[in-house]
């Protein structure tokens, strides 16, 4: 009997090794993705993909691996990072818009060292050049989006604007039909000068007006005249009354609920409009078309791109650095595999970051072939520079103190010396 209650625990002691074995061979990664509308959380922790969720599908098929993911608002998002950076609790995978001042501040990994060569291979180039700094690639594209104009093809023609408007002159003469017309029941024109996107409504009109963020050499031009004169003039479209009326609180999302009601004659947009507006329920005749630009300057869409990036964990062997390191490129090779980023991208309409998306994805939308090579010629914001975060809130103040009557080139003058001292 002794020999059999021996036998017993000694067999209980190796399995109980075994599982602490195989526990100490786990690796958790530490995720956080931004919530890019109402689908975003079930997709990841829900029931989003085939009746599973994204956390549980990856870990069934990646045993020894386990996801810690978090949805983020992107209110919330820049405060989570920042206080997790500031409390060492990085996470190891982040999913958001910016990097470089993350890469300058030496926190991220360069993008070489965890993720597979096949699926670097697949990554549109003009996507991964906006992500190289000092020459060292440091995060991927996630998804992409365009914008465009657009415009309720029914009210302009009602308001007798034949054509949409290719100029600002012809924008505020469009504004100033659609507002006789209505009786300023129907807004003419949507800004949204919000901390959501007011860094946008700067580069519309920016990049309309031979002006933008930087010059040819990439140093910081904030308050050249072209910009003066950009922001001036989107202000006084406010001013005269042609927009929504609340342009510091109402952001994009209000603006396209309101064109999808019908309450916005125009408006720049991204190509996910058209599904808003299906999902609305109500039926508008709308069309698209280029960015209105000023009279001798040319139309520019404006390219947003979001990214993954993985951040360096001090205090890692070698070994354990590279276990995580490869885990990383699991998560990404998964990810990216076209039967689930398809899905992923085309649940809110994005344009997608990997060629091997491309072929489904246009099968599925027609429209996407379109929307992409209106991505090809796109500009970008200038997030490689470190600088860019102070850049994109301050752009911002200045739209909404100019909205108050405040001195435009005396604010672009103050924002431009603080980036140059």
């Amino acid at each position: 009997m002794k020999k059999l209650f021996a036998l017993l625990l000694a067999l209980m002691m190796a399995l109980s090794c075994a599982a602490f074995a195989a526990a100490e061979d786990e690796i958790t990664l530490d995720v956080i993705i931004c919530q890019y509308g109402p689908n975003t959380e079930n997709w990841f922790l829900g029931t989003g993909m085939d009746g599973t969720n994204f956390v549980a599908k990856f870990e069934a098929e990646n045993p020894g691996i386990k996801l810690n993911l978090d949805v983020v608002s992107w209110n919330d998002v820049y405060q989570e990072v920042s206080t997790r950076i500031e409390n060492k609790r990085f996470p190891d995978i982040l999913n958001i818009d910016v990097f470089a001042d993350y890469a300058a501040e030496g926190l991220l990994m360069p993008v070489s060292e965890y993720c597979p060569e096949e699926l670097y291979k697949d990554f549109f180039p003009q996507f991964i050049e906006q992500s190289v700094m000092d020459g060292t690639v440091w995060a991927v594209p996630d998804l992409a989006s365009a914008r465009a104009l657009y415009y309720n093809v029914d009210m302009l023609k009602e308001a007798g604007v034949e054509k949409a408007p290719e100029t600002w002159a012809e924008l505020e003469d469009a504004c100033q039909a659609i507002l006789d017309y209505y009786g300023g029941e129907i807004y003419p024109w949507g800004v949204d000068m919000t901390t959501d996107e007011g860094q946008a409504a700067f580069a519309y009109y920016a990049w309309g007006n031979n002006g933008g963020f930087v010059d040819e050499e990439g140093n910081w031009t904030v308050n050249s005249d072209a910009n003066v004169e950009s922001v001036k003039f989107s202000v006084g479209l406010v001013n005269k009354g042609f927009t929504n009326p609340n342009p510091a609180t109402q952001t994009r999302y209000d603006l396209q609920d309101m064109f999808a009601a019908g309450k916005i004659a125009m408006m720049i947009a991204p190509n996910q409009l058209p599904t808003i507006v299906k999902n609305s329920g109500n039926e508008i005749n709308f069309a698209t078309a280029d960015i209105p630009h000023n009279e001798g300057a040319g139309s520019a869409s404006v390219g947003i791109m979001d990214r993954i990036m993985a951040f360096k964990k001090d205090g890692l062997t070698e070994e354990e650095n590279a276990k995580r390191n490869e885990a990383i490129g699991k998560f990404l090779t998964f990810f990216y595999r076209p039967e689930n980023y398809v899905g992923w991208v085309s649940m809110e309409d994005f344009l997608p970051a990997v060629n091997s998306a491309v072929a489904a994805l246009v099968q599925a939308n027609p429209s996407f072939e379109a929307w992409l090579n209106v991505l090809a010629n796109a500009k970008f914001y200038p997030t490689a520079k470190p600088e860019w975060n102070s850049v994109k809130q301050g752009v911002i103040n200045v739209e909404q103190n100019a909205l108050i009557g405040g001195d435009v080139k005396a604010l672009l003058d103050e924002l431009q010396a603080s980036l140059t001292k």
